[in-house]
């Protein structure tokens, strides 16, 4: 089955790839007691957006199995057209030879923080050594970013983990993908979604069925460890798979 799904990806014109929240790790990081203790300590400090950080950190540790999936991934589209779109809160993907141009995160995550006033930024080096250094003292309640000099508001990560999003830190690069999607219509699309739950349903996993639905010539991949059905309208035009998708990318036989 492995050698068909990687012939559709291969003969495919244009690829569409939904990374899901499988990639966050939330599963493993789970099973470590400081992780869970750490979590629950920014959630009692009202700062549920560092969660992001608190699992780039943890991941980091050890064997980062999600981050070695972005590469194979990369590897696999590496002379392909194609496109993706992560709920995902994992950073991985920029630093994975992954292109950046070629990629939208509407849940964000890590890499940019936000005042309430001016667009989200960057992190300075401060910032990061900031995340460091309560990855290291276990104090993840006393992250402080600072406050904007505009506003005065105080700096906070840019993620949907905060009850006042911004979303201006991905519109542009969701422009970019909707113009693409345009330029997808009546070609042979192959869909990969990988381990894609029912978080932000509406983000990938049903307008990903749309395009499926109404694009003939898609071929549907969807990867999932308990959630890897698909639609009766993709009957015949698609494969399940039924496996964590960050252990299927890891997989020898991709």
């Amino acid at each position: 089955m492995q050698e068909e799904l990687l012939k559709r990806i291969q003969d495919a014109e244009l690829v569409l790839v939904g990374i899901g929240e499988e990639f966050d790790g939330e599963k493993e990081l789970r099973a470590f007691p400081d992780y869970l203790r750490a979590r629950e300590a920014l959630e009692q400090a009202n700062k549920p957006w560092a969660i992001p950080a608190l699992q780039r950190f943890y991941r980091e540790q050890g064997p980062n199995l999600p981050s070695q999936a972005f590469h194979h991934l990369a590897s696999l589209l590496k002379e392909k057209n194609y496109f993706l779109v992560s709920v995902s809160v994992n950073d991985g993907l920029c630093g994975s030879g992954l292109r950046q141009d070629r990629m939208v995160t509407p849940c964000g995550g890590a890499r940019l923080k936000q005042c309430g006033q001016e667009p989200p930024v960057p992190l300075t080096p401060g910032d990061e050594a900031q995340i460091v250094s309560c990855g290291h003292t276990g104090r993840w309640e006393d992250l402080d970013l600072g406050v904007c000099p505009h506003c005065g508001q105080p700096w906070i990560l840019n993620n949907v983990y905060t009850a006042r999003y911004d979303e201006r830190g991905y519109l542009d690069q969701w422009q970019s993908y909707t113009k693409w999607l345009q330029g997808t219509l009546n070609r042979r699309l192959c869909i990969l979604e990988l381990g894609v739950g029912l978080q932000c349903p509406g983000v990938i996993r049903f307008p990903f069925e749309k395009i499926g639905y109404y694009n003939q010539k898609t071929f549907f991949i969807r990867v999932h460890e308990r959630l890897s059905q698909l639609t009766k309208e993709l009957a015949g035009r698609g494969q399940s798979v039924s496996q964590n998708a960050v252990e299927w990318l890891c997989s020898p036989c991709l």
